[in-house]
């Protein structure tokens, strides 16, 4: 960059001889002309002589810009995301796991399927909502289901909030009798073993009923289904959580073995296990002891049942 140490006379001479146009002498108002065009170039080489681009852009800029001048590009703001931050599911401080969705099967009488031709839902019927589960409600029958009480308080919990109780939750809940039997169904005049009822303050609702049966290729089980509230339980499209409980091995080797009526149940069972029914097995080790009630009692004075349900709220 020799040029920017010369004099200016010394640039005043060459440009003087660069330019063919008047080499034989210059008015005043042609060295005006060449001082100006002097002026924009050293502008020019010292914008050249500055420490890269970005200095080249801020000196060249300086000057006034004109047609063919480099301009600095404008930054482009880095957008900003809208979209929701996922928020993390706590992981619950106490013992509970979200129980297992399950199909409603063929008998829920909650407006899901049809009986004899016409669909049936007692989820409709203000006389569903009962804790004694064991006489028949709908039509003329006020028949009792015979079978081994069992007494059962299930406990709604939301699984997200450290198993918290849910309280004003609906639980309908039905299950076959002591033949295999399934009321409204295999049994059209009866209506017993089906009922609602509304958990309290500490996510409980208790219902007395009989030990199931066994009928063929199911594991003994109780169905159930969750509603938010009872004004919502009103189809079985609408539940929260529709799911089953499995009745512990060693209560159903006592009952079938021992009690009146349940012969037909105990041949059953004798063909089925855990493993093989089409539902449980499936299901991860802790859900499966979730939905296991813990039992106590005897055929004889009967049995005092428990079972935790959990929802992801």
């Amino acid at each position: 960059m020799a040029d920017l140490e010369r004099p200016m006379e010394t640039e005043l001479m060459l440009m003087a001889h660069e330019d063919h146009a008047g080499e034989h002498g210059h008015g005043l108002a042609q060295d005006m002309k060449m001082l100006t065009a002097l002026a924009s170039r050293r502008r020019a080489l010292r914008c050249f002589a500055g420490a890269g681009t970005a200095g080249l852009l801020a000196g060249c800029d300086s000057g006034g810009v004109t047609s063919g001048s480099v301009v600095a590009p404008t930054p482009t703001p880095t957008p900003t995301s809208t979209s929701a931050t996922p928020t993390p599911t706590p992981t619950p401080a106490g013992s509970c796991v979200a129980d297992s969705s399950e199909t409603n099967g063929p008998y829920p009488a909650d407006g899901t399927n049809s009986s004899a031709g016409a669909t049936s839902n007692v989820l409709t019927l203000s006389t569903a909502v009962r804790s004694d589960i064991r006489s028949s409600f709908v039509g003329s029958s006020t028949a009792t289901a015979a079978g081994v009480t069992m007494t059962i308080t299930l406990t709604v919990v939301n699984v997200n909030a450290a198993c918290a109780p849910l309280a004003g939750y609906a639980v309908y809940i039905w299950q076959c009798d002591r033949d295999g039997n399934y009321s409204l169904y295999n049994l059209p005049a009866e209506s017993y073993l089906r009922g609602i009822g509304v958990t309290d303050s500490n996510g409980q609702v208790t219902f007395t009923t009989i030990f199931p049966g066994c009928y063929s290729g199911r594991w003994p089980h109780i169905h159930f289904e969750v509603f938010s509230s009872l004004s919502t339980a009103t189809s079985g499209r609408y539940a929260t959580l529709i799911g089953q409980l499995a009745m512990p091995a060693a209560i159903c080797a006592t009952v079938y073995g021992s009690a009146s009526g349940y012969s037909a149940s105990a041949s059953n069972y004798s063909r089925i296990t855990l493993a093989s029914d089409n539902i449980f097995a499936d299901n991860s080790a802790a859900q499966l002891a979730q939905q296991t009630p813990a039992i106590s009692g005897s055929v004889a004075a009967g049995y005092t049942a428990s079972a935790l349900i959990g929802l992801a709220r």
